[in-house]
């Protein structure tokens, strides 16, 4: 018989949607299968800093919860309790408290900790694991760049949002007769933009895994003028790679309006930027991402009671099954720039801004010409 009588749970990072279908599910199962006690943790660890802060989860305090947006416990991506920052003396002092938050989880009655979050709460998972804190982790992130699991929850309605915007974008652009850049999340892979672009309908799709040029832009723009086509769509990840002939400007704005700013003064043409920013975290999750993230939950209880600590929980090949921690950070899934998804797209006509989108195409001062 386990011996596991309480657990803890915490959101750390980011938040995303889902992440409350994650904790009604992680309650209920708790209770419901193996008759535990369940405390909510709130800001991630910070709020075992300060455990009068936490309190027991009933059944009542998930109830109604599923569809809603955010996290009822809190979050925070700053909170790193091996680096925890607090001024003295008018100084910023950093310590390491690792070991008043193992302790007080274990003052709570805490048998077991589930851990909510993306690459950076699970190094802390992992580290708090090698201390001898028994938890196991729950991955999230709408960016979908863990490498350990072929989906995140949060991603799908992430995905939801962008194409969502990007939709209502394309009818004002072709009213408009303009180039509308959209920016949305992605700092290092490009999983968003990837999927948004091509379920909108975008012309033209930068990422952080392919290369791109200004001139290519361009080019691309100026060509579909040239076949009838007076508005293009650009769907942006916020982590592109620049091109050289960009890194000398101001990175005062988003990177979106200085791709809209070097589009417009290349082509002489009116561009418009929509910087989706934090929207795409908020809203309620897609039917996809409830499902997702309840079976992560679940999974994450029958992990403890199993006494598989120090496991991740992840979705492969369509099953639910446990990953070590140290074996699912660290490693970011980009995208593959030669993959289905990427073809799949050029075929459709897509240009990603590396090659011409027409073999031996004209310049772009070629086409200016021509245009007027």
């Amino acid at each position: 018989m386990s011996d596991i009588r309480c657990i803890g749970i915490c959101t750390g990072g980011g938040d995303a949607p889902g992440l409350n279908a994650v904790i009604r599910a992680a309650v209920k199962a708790a209770i419901l299968k193996y008759g535990w006690k369940v405390i909510g943790i709130p800001d991630g660890f910070d709020g075992l800093i300060w455990p009068e802060r936490s309190r027991e989860l009933g059944l009542k305090d998930v109830s109604g919860i599923l569809p809603r947006g955010g996290t009822i416990l809190g979050t925070t991506n700053r909170g790193n309790p091996f680096r925890y920052r607090t001024v003295e003396d008018g100084q910023e002092v950093v310590r390491d408290i690792s070991s008043d938050v193992i302790a007080n989880a274990t003052r709570m009655g805490m048998d077991a900790v589930i851990t909510i979050g993306g690459d950076g709460s699970m190094k802390i998972a992992l580290e708090l694991f090698r201390k001898g804190m028994k938890l196991v982790g729950v991955p999230k992130t709408i960016d979908n760049d863990l490498c350990a699991t072929e989906l995140t929850f949060g991603f799908d309605s992430a995905v939801h949002t962008a194409t969502d915007a990007v939709d209502k974008i394309h009818t004002t652009a072709e009213s408009h007769h303009r180039i509308m850049v959209v920016e949305v999340m992605g700092r290092d892979a490009g999983w968003i933009a990837l999927y948004a672009g091509i379920a909108g309908g975008a012309h033209i799709i930068l990422i952080p895994e392919i290369q791109f040029s200004v001139e290519n832009l361009s080019r691309c723009v100026l060509e579909r003028e040239r076949h009838g086509k007076h508005f293009t769509i650009v769907v942006v990840a916020e982590g592109v790679r620049l091109p050289s002939e960009l890194l000398h400007m101001s990175r005062g704005g988003s990177v979106g309006n200085l791709i809209g700013d070097a589009i417009a003064l290349c082509t002489h043409k009116e561009v418009r930027v929509s910087v989706l920013g934090h929207i795409q975290r908020g809203g309620s999750p897609t039917p996809f991402d409830r499902v997702l993230a309840t079976r992560f939950g679940v999974a994450a209880v029958d992990l403890i009671a199993n006494r598989q600590f120090g496991k991740m929980v992840r979705l492969q090949q369509e099953r639910i099954t446990p990953v070590d921690i140290a074996a699912a950070i660290g490693h970011m899934k980009a995208v593959d720039r030669n993959g289905e998804l990427v073809s799949t797209a050029r075929a459709v006509g897509i240009s990603f801004g590396d090659t011409n989108s027409v073999a031996g195409s004209p310049t772009v001062q070629e086409l200016l010409a021509k245009s007027t």
